[in-house]
């Protein structure tokens, strides 16, 4: 169940992508693979976002990628349709967990309290993202929840900076990170993908 999510331990770092023109997502994966980062998370943030996913599945098809910000059953269905491997989204909705786990598709719901972790316990869920990371109380949060709570994986989402990944990757109980100071919206938008690769290079030395 979680082959997926030992993939992205193994990358460590998940940028997260918005996509206003889709023209822009195939150089785009390409910049973060060029950067060593062969990982990306495209947030349905956009109405671009299943064409995004979905043309650089075909051009990528090795790529560790995935659907963000996914809301309804309606949107997992679109984003397995274009080709995205796992689903991640900011809360915890019980009746999109279980419609990913009856279409065999991994997710990584958000959470940031206890409660929330107990919930996705009860689902089954071992791996967690943690959002919003830094408003949600940053890396003493997120080891005060590891403590009851020893079987569970987070991914540390929102408000991750290259000034604070190192702290967030040093807790044991996180698997991978997500990003997106790599991919800012003026960078994709100008089509600055040599710089892209550059902060992408950068923050894989980093951890």
């Amino acid at each position: 169940m979680y082959s997926m999510f030992d993939q992205l331990a193994s990358v460590r770092l998940v940028p997260v992508i918005v996509i206003k023109d889709v023209t822009k997502a195939v150089p785009l994966a390409k910049a973060l693979c060029e950067g060593g980062l062969p990982c990306a998370e495209v947030t349905f943030r956009t109405p671009q976002a299943a064409d995004a996913i979905s043309e650089i599945a075909k051009a990528m098809p090795d790529m560790l990628l995935g659907a963000g910000t996914v809301l309804t059953p309606a949107q997992v269905d679109r984003a397995i349709a274009a080709g995205a491997k796992y689903i991640v989204a900011p809360g915890l909705n019980p009746d999109v967990v279980r419609y990913c786990q009856s279409k065999n598709i991994p997710m990584l719901p958000g959470v940031c309290t206890p409660s929330e972790v107990e919930q996705g316990l009860s689902l089954g869920l071992t791996a967690l993202k943690f959002f919003p990371a830094e408003a949600a109380g940053g890396v003493n949060m997120l080891k005060s929840l590891s403590g009851p709570y020893g079987d569970v994986k987070f991914m540390p989402t929102g408000g991750i900076t290259q000034n604070n990944l190192k702290d967030y990757l040093a807790v044991k109980s996180v698997f991978a990170c997500g990003g997106s100071w790599m991919v800012k919206d003026e960078l994709i938008e100008s089509g600055n993908f040599a710089e892209i690769t550059r902060l992408t290079s950068e923050a894989v030395t980093m951890h």
